[in-house]
C-alpha cells in the first residue's frame, strides 16, 4: 500500500465510505495500517477525532512496548507527540470540519488531503483494490492452484496481475521469496514441495489503473501426492481435443458436494475409511479441476456441485483460456448445491436453457397432468414426490459449422433406497418436459430434420440397470406391474405405464461401478444418447476394482469423489 495516500472507496447504492492508509513512523516504532467505515452523512470533524483516536492508541501502545524493552536505568518518561489530524486543500483557508462526507465526495474529494501529525497523503477515491485474499488450506505439487477467495472492487478480474512466489520459510524476517509463476493462477512443480507460495496481486481496471498490491502466504507447505493417479491413466484415451465438427466428447460427473463431505455424519459414518485430508474440499477440488481439464471434453455435465465451487473454482479456471468453456448452474431449490452444464464455446452457440424444479412443478404445469392425475389421490405420495428437490437441467446447443443441434439434459434423481418408485415418476416426469422442449426447439430453429437434433441425457440417476429408468431409457416402456411401483408398499403406485419417444443408449453400457462406497457400490450413473442422431466412437475406460480398493474404497487419496466420472466420444450419424 502507497504510505502517501488516502484509498477512499463509495461502494455504489451503499450510504457508507471506506477510508484506509498506512501511517509509518519509525521513531515511534508505529508501522499499521488503519481503516474506517463511516456514514456518508457523517461530518468531516467526526472522523478526523476518531482517526486521532485510533493514531494516539496506537502510538501509545508502541511506546510502552518500547519502555518495556529498556532497563530500569534506561527507562525515560516520553509524552505523546502533539498530534493533528486535519484535512485541508492546498491554498484554501476554508475548512472541512462542518461538511459532511458527502458533500466531499461531491466533488470526488479533489485537491482535499490528510495530514497526519508529520505526513500528509492524498486522497484516492475508487482506486482498484482488493477486498479479500484468501489461499486453499493445502497445495499440491503438479496442481493448479489459484485464490480460494479474491474480492476485488473497481477492478476487473481478467485485468489484474498476479505474481506467485515461493520461499521455505514464512516469516518476512527469514523468508526470501523467489519468484516462480505469473497469473491468476499457478501450474505448482514438483520442485516446489516443501515451499511456502505467496501470490501478490494488482488490481487493475480495464483502462490499466492499477491499485495497491494484496499480499497472501500459504499456511501449509507444497506437497508431494502419488506419481500417477488412476484419473490420469484414463487420459491417455483423451490426449487431444476432437477435431471434427460432428465428433463431441461428453463427460457426467457426480463430484460430490462439500455440503455431504465434510461433516460429521460423512467422516463417520458414510466415508469413515476416507483420511481426513481426502474428504477436504481445498483438497478434492484440485483434482477434480485437473481430472476435468485432462478429458479434453466439449460438454460436461455435474452432479451435486456447490455454489461457491461453481462461483470461484470451476467458472474461474474452465471459463478462462486455455479452456474457453461456458458454465450454467441450477441449485436445488434452497439447497446450496445442484446442477451444472459446460460446454465448449469453440465448439458449440447456447440457443437456449430451461430449469425445471421437478417437485413444485409436477400438480401446475398442464403438460404433467395425466400422469399426475393418475399418483395424486394417493396422499402420502403426492407429498413425497412433490417435496423433493430434484432439478432438471436443459440446453439447446448449435454445433458450429454444422445444422447438427445438440439437446443436453442434466439431472441428479432422489436417493433414497426405498424411492425406486419416485424416481421412475421423476424420469417420467423429466422425458415429458424434455419431449416438450425438443419439439418447442424444432418449431423455434426451423428444424425440418429430427436427426439434426440429438439428445443426451446425462445424470447421476440413483438408479442400477436392473430397474426401469434403465429400461424405460432404452426400450421406451415400463408397465403397470414393474416391481419398482412397489418399491415402498405406502406409496405403491397402480396402473401406471410410462413411455417416451426417444431411442436411446448408454454410452458407458452398464459398468459394475460408478459409485463405489463401503456401504454401496453399482451403476447409478449414464450418459444416455439418441440412438438414431449419434453412434459411439470410445467410452474411456473406467477404473479397475484394484484402483477402486486401494484405500478401501472411494472417495480416497486418489480419488475425489465417491462417484466415477463417465467419459464417451460420439458422432452425429450422417443424414
Amino acid at each position: 500500500m502507497d504510505m502517501n495516500k488516502v484509498y477512499i472507496r463509495n461502494v455504489e447504492f451503499t450510504d457508507e465510505i471506506n477510508i484506509v492508509f498506512r501511517y509509518v513512523n519509525h521513531e515511534l516504532n508505529v508501522d499499521r495500517d488503519f481503516n474506517f467505515c463511516r456514514k456518508k452523512d457523517e461530518p468531516v470533524f467526526k472522523l478526523l477525532v476518531r482517526i486521532r483516536n485510533n493514531v494516539e492508541k496506537e502510538i501509545d501502545k508502541c511506546l510502552n512496548k518500547t519502555s518495556k524493552r529498556r532497563s530500569s536505568s534506561e527507562k525515560k518518561t516520553r509524552a505523546l507527540p502533539q498530534i493533528q489530524i486535519e484535512m485541508y486543500r492546498d491554498g484554501c483557508n476554508s475548512s472541512y470540519n462542518q461538511m459532511t462526507l458527502a458533500e466531499l465526495l461531491q466533488n470526488n474529494f479533489s485537491g482535499v488531503k490528510l495530514r497526519v501529525i508529520d505526513q500528509i497523503f492524498s486522497i484516492v477515491l475508487n482506486q482498484p483494490w482488493v477486498d479479500f485474499l484468501q489461499l486453499p488450506k493445502c497445495i499440491l505439487a503438479g496442481f493448479l492452484i489459484y485464490p480460494n477467495k479474491f474480492h476485488i472492487q473497481f477492478a476487473v478480474r481478467e485485468h489484474c496481475y498476479g505474481m506467485w512466489l515461493k520461499s521455505r520459510q514464512r516469516e518476512a524476517i527469514t523468508a526470501n521469496w523467489e519468484k516462480c509463476g505469473e497469473g491468476l493462477t499457478y501450474q505448482v512443480a514438483q520442485k516446489d514441495v516443501g515451499y511456502y507460495i505467496k501470490f501478490a496481486v494488482t488490481p487493475r481496471n480495464k483502462e490499466g489503473i492499477s491499485g495497491p498490491i494484496a499480499e497472501e502466504i500459504s499456511k501449509c507447505v507444497v506437497q508431494a501426492v502419488p506419481d500417477v493417479f488412476p484419473f490420469q491413466i484414463r487420459q491417455q484415451h483423451t490426449v487431444k481435443l476432437l477435431s471434427e465438427p460432428s465428433h463431441i466428447r461428453v463427460v457426467t460427473y457426480n463430484i460430490l458436494a462439500d455440503l455431504y463431505a465434510d461433516s460429521e455424519y460423512s467422516r463417520q459414518t458414510l466415508f469413515p475409511y476416507c483420511s481426513p485430508q481426502s474428504l477436504l474440499i481445498d483438497y478434492r477440488k484440485q483434482l477434480l479441476i485437473k481430472e476435468l481439464i485432462g478429458y479434453n471434453t466439449d460438454l460436461i455435465c455435474l452432479q451435486e456441485v456447490d455454489q461457491k465451487i461453481f462461483d470461484v473454482d470451476l467458472k474461474n479456471v474452465l471459463e478462462m483460456p486455455p479452456h474457453n468453456f461456458y458454465g450454467m448452474m441450477a441449485p436445488k431449490g434452497i439447497c446450496t448445491e445442484g446442477v451444472s452444464v459446460f460446454f465448449r464455446r469453440s465448439r458449440f452457440d447456447l440457443l437456449g436453457s430451461h430449469v425445471l424444479h421437478l417437485g413444485k412443478s409436477i400438480p401446475s404445469l398442464s403438460i404433467f397432468e395425466p400422469l399426475w392425475n393418475k399418483i395424486k389421490t394417493n396422499k402420502q405420495l403426492a407429498a413425497r414426490i412433490c417435496n423433493r428437490s430434484t432439478t432438471l437441467q436443459i440446453c439447446l446447443l448449435k454445433v458450429k459449422e454444422t445444422d447438427k443441434y445438440v439437446l443436453v439434459a442434466n439431472t441428479h434423481l432422489y436417493f433414497h433406497p426405498d424411492a425406486d418408485h419416485i424416481r421412475l415418476l421423476q424420469i417420467g416426469f423429466a422425458l415429458t418436459y424434455i419431449e416438450h422442449i425438443h419439439k418447442q426447439s424444432m418449431m423455434e430453429h426451423n428444424i425440418t430434420n429430427p436427426q439434426n437434433i440429438g439428445l443426451i441425457f446425462c445424470g447421476d440417476f440413483n438408479s442400477v440397470p436392473e430397474c426401469g429408468i434403465y429400461k424405460l431409457m432404452t426400450e421406451q416402456f415400463v408397465d403397470k406391474n414393474l416391481n419398482d411401483w412397489c418399491s415402498n408398499i405406502d406409496e405403491a403406485v397402480f396402473d401406471v405405464e410410462l413411455a417416451q419417444p426417444f431411442k436411446m443408449f448408454s454410452a458407458c453400457g452398464t459398468p459394475k461401478y460408478t459409485n463405489y462406497t463401503t456401504l454401496f457400490s453399482g451403476c447409478l450413473d449414464y450418459i444416455f444418447c439418441q440412438q438414431d442422431c449419434f453412434e459411439l466412437l470410445q467410452c474411456v475406460p473406467l477404473p479397475t476394482q484394484e484402483q477402486l480398493t486401494a484405500h478401501t474404497a472411494i472417495p480416497s487419496i486418489c480419488f475425489p469423489s465417491d462417484h466415477i466420472a463417465l467419459v464417451a466420444d460420439l458422432k452425429f450419424k450422417p443424414d
